[in-house]
């Protein structure tokens, strides 16, 4: 076990904001888990768990102890008529678990294909994408207790899931370590294409009947037209997340601007596309320096080369002053600001 100070976190993180984390530590194992954190405790008070770093925005040094998570491996731990159950390393890479459960035939996480980072921030964030969200093929997960120093597993009423939230991000927030997560893949899957461009994109394939391949293959397509490389423009996905409002206040939108896209979600309420509001107020393709707001994707903020994390938060403020003066909207970041 090496713990490194004053450590360079640029490459670590899919912003690219060239930062360092006063300590800085990685583990594959409890046992180095619990050494590095009894070695830290009266060091400092400050930790973060990194993973993928595909949701964060540092804006400054970390002023103390970043774990870096290697846990790894996919396991095949049950199995019954309708489900195959697979308990995920946390550090494994996300994309590489959803290509695992393509070839294999399993469906459920198909149209979450693409999406950057590792699977231990998938049930954090409760990911989601096309329609599919974590919690709807989550079994369980287990954590590492900071404070007691012991495992502990999370099924999914106690994580607590919403809209791209769950208890580790509200009241357990840096109290826990995600170390795995099992889920519930299905060997007889229905297909969810009607959300966004699915089933166009098929058509533009000349896929007539879906399969698990098909539909992940129509979303890899479309989320590389109009999402930028993380490998190649420093970026967290999505920026904001889309904001729900109530009908009435949806109608009142909709006799101002006829074009405004929204869509009912539970509780009769209408979920905005924030994309579309940005770009309303001008953003769309907008630079200053290297931060800026993409071309072709209003929702994600950039770094082309060199932008400093405050440099991409001012610009997020900005937009979130607009985007409520113009449509009295709130938009609330999807991105954890550090």
């Amino acid at each position: 076990m090496t713990i490194h100070e004053n450590y360079f976190l640029k490459p670590l993180h899919t912003f690219h904001i060239g930062v360092y984390a006063k300590y800085f530590a990685s583990f594959n194992a409890v046992d180095d888990l619990t050494e590095i954190i009894e070695t830290h405790l009266n060091k400092t008070s400050q930790r973060l768990t990194l993973g993928g770093g595909s949701n964060i925005l540092f804006t400054k040094d970390f002023d103390g102890l970043v774990l870096k998570n290697n846990f790894s491996g996919i396991e095949q731990v049950n199995e019954d008529d309708k489900y195959v159950y697979l308990k995920v390393g946390a550090g494994e890479n996300w994309h590489r678990f959803v290509m695992y459960c393509v070839d294999n035939g399993l469906g459920g996480v198909e149209n979450l294909s693409l999406i950057p980072g590792n699977t231990g921030a998938s049930p954090m964030q409760n990911i989601g994408a096309y329609g599919v969200e974590i919690k709807d093929v989550f079994h369980q997960l287990e954590a590492f207790n900071i404070a007691e120093k012991s495992v502990i597993k999370f099924d999914e009423n106690d994580c607590e899931f919403s809209y791209r939230q769950s208890v580790f991000k509200t009241k357990l927030q840096a109290q826990y370590v995600i170390l795995s997560v099992t889920f519930r893949l299905n060997k007889n899957p229905g297909y969810n294409t009607s959300y966004g461009a699915i089933e166009q994109e098929l058509q533009n394939m000349g896929i007539e009947t879906p399969s698990i391949k098909a539909v992940s293959d129509a979303v890899i397509n479309i989320r590389t037209k109009k999402l930028p490389d993380p490998n190649l423009i420093g970026n967290a996905g999505s920026f904001f997340k889309n904001p729900e409002i109530t009908e009435i206040e949806f109608k009142k939108l909709k006799d101002q601007f006829p074009d405004i896209v929204g869509y009912k979600v539970f509780g009769n309420n209408i979920k905005l596309a924030a994309g579309w509001l940005i770009e309303q107020c001008g953003w769309k393709g907008y630079r200053k320096g290297d931060a800026g707001c993409y071309d072709k994707q209003a929702l994600v903020l950039v770094n082309y080369a060199n932008a400093g994390g405050a440099e991409i938060y001012n610009l997020s403020e900005d937009i979130k002053q607009s985007v409520k003066q113009k449509f009295n909207v709130d938009l609330e970041r999807e991105v954890n600001i550090i």
